[in-house]
């Protein structure tokens, strides 16, 4: 089994779970799809490098398919708590170190912590929060979280900052820094009085949640 950049496997192709191998598998990593649904797994056998019918309850059939190799295994189902519990037990058993597992319920979720996966995902949850900060903020495209309250933040430079200088927004005094500009395509830099910023420009800000919003708030 060879691969570019990692290889993963993703059990259930669902919408969350298919949408999840295509990215990976566009970014140059093997990747292994795992269903029960023939038609499922067919509609991504051309864009896969492997695409298996099999059912993730059966440790046998997962040894069998090679499975013990992959750096990363993504548990995509959520409509039964049974199989999401007995394939992440498995994946355990055949010695997959690296587990994320998609959590429908708080119930769900403590008992995949207690199984020791390495990231608990609530796919619905995670987008809701990230819509309604959109809709919150219409300057705010995206954002990711890093942990300990801090964000990176993209954010699209308003009509308002079109030709003034980056270190005139005075960033420090609200505690925020720039990790980096971004014009089109092109990356123009990140800190750098230099900068002359023009609209649409996304600017990508790392700070605390508190003092990210105070700085929008002053635009």
């Amino acid at each position: 089994m060879s691969n570019t950049h990692g290889t993963f496997a993703v059990i259930g192709l669902g919408n969350f779970g298919a949408t999840v191998a295509k990215e990976l598998a566009r970014f140059d990593n093997y990747v292994i799809g795992i269903d029960r649904d023939e038609t499922k797994v067919a509609g991504l056998a051309e864009t896969l490098d492997q695409a298996l019918i099999l059912d993730a309850r059966d440790e046998e059939a997962l040894r069998d398919a090679g499975l013990e190799d992959c750096t990363t295994a993504l548990i995509a189902m959520g409509s039964s708590l049974e199989a999401s519990v007995l394939a992440t037990m498995n994946l355990k058993l055949i010695g997959v170190e690296d587990i994320w597992a998609k959590a429908t319920s708080k119930t769900h979720h403590r008992i995949l912590s207690r199984l020791g996966v390495s990231r608990v995902i609530h796919p619905e949850v995670d987008v809701g929060v990230q819509v309604a900060q959109m809709l919150h903020n219409p300057l705010v495209r995206d954002f990711v979280r890093l942990g300990n309250g801090y964000y990176v933040v993209n954010l699209t430079a308003p009509e308002e900052l079109n030709g003034r200088k980056l270190a005139a927004l005075k960033l420090g005094k609200f505690d925020l820094r720039c990790v980096g500009v971004m014009r089109g395509t092109d990356f123009l830099g990140r800190d750098g009085d230099d900068i002359t910023l023009e609209q649409e420009d996304r600017i990508m800000l790392l700070g605390r949640r508190a003092d990210l919003r105070a700085f929008t708030s002053s635009l």
